[in-house]
């Protein structure tokens, strides 16, 4: 049994990183951000029987003294400020989070122990305006503050590895979505809106760029591939993808024929939801994870989107 330490925990993939590495066994601890509301509602079903302990902590501060304290074997790094519209707004927020925040658990390995793994959640949208499919040697061009930040922290990551011999690698996760996924993020904004007009709780739906195409997976498979990596032989970097991609409109579509209903009675376009820079593509090439870790997105598009509308439909009626 190892022992895991998990930043981002009571988030969508923290919740199936929780689920995965408890059925396997480890010893889990998990940091979470003091805060006056509850925020463990993706993992509260854990709670009961299973035996994970929750620490109050974020990366601005004091990891050091979490990582000295714990003594874990791994370390999965997936607290982020997420939302990329917003990281326009907070810049600076963005870049202490998302890109001090890991060069601060990096130093805290390299000082403690540096047998520690890391793993450090990358993004597609670093690869910004380089046109898809994007693989493992596709240059980096990042649109947004987000994006600028998680790409400090893939070199960030790459350069401890190659300089300290540490055990850190990238995992670029390209959109992964379920049944979990925030409510301000589109995929989820789209479906909670359908829903709620098939049942005449809504009466229409706002959003902004229909155009941008994702990579759209599912966020369990994509917490199979964290976990893959971390067990590989040594560290590397991978694109985890589909393979595929799917414009916004594509998927609101899709999730309004589903329901029954014409989106264009309903979705309004507002210009203050588009980005000031917008990211036209992504779509990963997964061939070198296939190949060497033996992974693959198990979930289809129309089965995420199906879970995603059942989910939705039983909380609203």
């Amino acid at each position: 049994m190892a022992k895991y330490l998990v930043t981002g925990i009571t988030g969508q993939d923290g919740s199936y990183m929780l689920e995965l590495l408890l059925e396997k066994g480890h010893e889990v601890y998990g940091i979470i951000r003091r805060s006056s509301t509850l925020i463990t509602s993706r993992i509260d079903h854990l709670r009961s029987g299973q035996k994970f302990n929750l620490i109050f902590g974020d990366l601005s501060e004091g990891i050091d003294n979490l990582v000295y304290d714990i003594k874990p074997d791994f370390i999965i790094n997936l607290a982020s400020m997420s939302h990329v519209r917003v990281s326009f707004d907070i810049p600076v927020y963005t870049l202490d989070i998302n890109a001090v925040g890991p060069a601060r658990i990096l130093e805290s390995i390299r000082k403690i122990d540096k047998t520690i793994r890391y793993y450090q959640a990358s993004s597609s949208e670093m690869f910004g305006l380089s046109p898809p499919p994007q693989n493992e040697d596709t240059p980096f061009l990042p649109c947004s503050p987000y994006g600028v930040a998680k790409l400090a922290a893939y070199w960030l990551t790459k350069t401890y590895r190659d300089a300290y011999n540490m055990f850190a690698s990238n995992g670029i996760l390209f959109n992964h979505e379920s049944k979990r996924r925030g409510e301000t993020f589109v995929t989820k904004k789209i479906v909670r809106a359908a829903v709620r007009i098939k049942l005449g709780k809504q009466e229409d739906l706002v959003l902004g760029n229909l155009e941008a195409k994702r990579d759209w997976g599912h966020s369990r498979d994509y917490c199979d591939a964290i976990y893959r990596i971390l067990q590989h032989d040594k560290p590397d970097d991978f694109i985890v993808a589909t393979g595929d991609h799917y414009s916004v409109k594509e998927f609101l579509v899709k999730v309004f024929e589903k329901l029954d209903l014409d989106w264009k009675k309903y979705v309004k376009y507002d210009a203050k939801y588009s980005r000031p820079k917008e990211v036209p593509a992504l779509m990963g090439d997964p061939r070198k994870i296939k190949r060497i870790l033996g992974w693959e997105s198990q979930v289809t598009f129309e089965e995420l989107i199906n879970e995603m509308i059942t989910c939705i439909m039983e909380e609203e009626q």
